[in-house]
């Protein structure tokens, strides 16, 4: 039987194009493809494999709850959903915290243009280059106009401010506050290359939010669940939002989404209102939980010093112009447009890679990156730089 790749275009939509390699198994940061080569993965699922792959607390936990009880819709309760909510609600450390599950990070951010739509006040403002998902109301709200044109009319009301500039925002604000329902903002753009905001820039948004009575969103999907070094990237920045929309890491693999809402902000929905047949599936909250149990305090310190490992050694490669970003969610700036001949040459040096810019690699490995695999991977990605420097000049 032909290998998956070959199959691939017979049996799937073209929309992703045909992957270049077949991957059969994984353990911690390390996957194997078709082939039986050994892969780093600085991907992680695009930072969706936090605890890696094959973790034995997720596989104890889901297996377990597959034996017990599986789907039953938000119809009836379940231990595992209500368990994963209070331990959300305890990270956000407010107790008029509220959770809504779902299954993905488009759906967290659909879900809070609906609660921003809830506020009787109609005008979003987004940021230009974010990135907030593919479903109508997300997608509205992403500042990439080539993903948006194609599916024009988008959802009314979404308008658009450069990223980290505060006073053009505040002007836009002032324009119409009492019409502005939310703003909502990633504290590391993800899809454009992994660029942080400025200082100071959530902690002005936070403020402008509270004079005129505006929801500040802050969209941790990439960036939550530890991957900057905190739980929250918000953290870094002191400021508490009052919705936080999540997904990617927060499942360890299992496709799960989460909005919280804090504040009236959390009194939105009512029955009725809103809703999902998957979200807040036991087995997803199951695997949820594990690791929810395991990325604590100690554990995003742990992040946040290999990540300053990483990133001290990524930064000495020639060809290397920047390394920026937090904990281990990095995006690493080259002197050249390579990055994409450099992803596709990481298999040749056993990394997986992946290019949000033409000049830009992301780096989102599993957390449980060990210290030995950055050693491993800073090197490979040494010899695959200067690979390509020569073959360039």
């Amino acid at each position: 039987m032909p290998h998956a790749v070959e199959q691939w275009n017979q049996v799937l939509m073209n929309n992703y194009g045909t992957p270049p390699v077949e991957l059969v198994s994984g353990h911690g940061a390390v996957v194997v493809d078709a082939e039986g080569r050994e892969l780093i993965d600085l991907l992680g699922g695009i930072a969706v494999n936090s605890l890696g792959h094959a973790h034995p607390t997720i596989i104890e936990a889901v297996t377990s709850q597959l034996s017990t009880l599986g789907h039953v819709s938000n119809l009836f309760a379940s231990e595992p959903v209500v368990r994963a909510a209070a331990a959300l609600k305890e990270k956000v450390g407010d107790d008029s915290a509220r959770v809504f599950f779902c299954n993905s990070g488009a759906e967290a951010n659909e879900a809070a243009f609906k609660l921003a739509r809830l506020t009787g006040r109609t005008r979003i403002l987004a940021a230009v280059h974010g990135f907030h998902g593919r479903t109508m109301g997300s997608l509205a709200m992403t500042g990439q106009p080539d993903k948006r044109e194609p599916f024009e009319p988008m959802p009314a009301g979404v308008e658009f401010y450069p990223y980290g500039d505060l006073d053009y925002l505040t002007k836009l604000v002032e324009a119409n506050p009492t019409d502005t329902a939310a703003i909502i903002l990633e504290p590391i753009q993800g899809e454009t290359g992994v660029i942080p905001a400025p200082e100071g820039f959530l902690q002005g948004i936070r403020d402008l939010c509270d004079k005129h009575g505006i929801l500040m969103i802050v969209d941790e999907v990439q960036t939550g669940v530890g991957r900057t070094g905190t739980f929250f990237a918000f953290e870094h920045d002191g400021v508490l939002p009052d919705v936080i929309t999540m997904a990617k890491g927060l499942g360890g693999g299992l496709p799960i989404g989460a909005t919280v809402a804090r504040g009236a902000a959390a009194e939105l929905f009512t029955p009725g209102a809103h809703g999902t047949t998957f979200g807040g599936n036991p087995i997803a909250c199951a695997a949820a939980n594990a690791v929810l149990s395991i990325v604590d305090d100690a554990f995003c310190a742990e992040v946040a010093r290999k990540g300053e490992v990483l990133a001290g050694k990524v930064s000495q490669i020639v060809g290397v112009q920047e390394v920026r970003g937090r904990g281990l969610m990095l995006g690493v700036v080259l002197d050249r447009d390579v990055a994409k001949q450099a992803v596709a040459k990481g298999f040749e040096h056993g990394l997986v890679l992946n290019a949000p810019a033409a000049n830009v690699l992301r780096l989102t490995p599993p957390l449980v990156i060990t210290d030995e695999e950055i050693a491993t991977a800073g090197q490979a990605l040494n010899d695959l730089l200067v690979e390509l420097n020569f073959q360039e000049n």
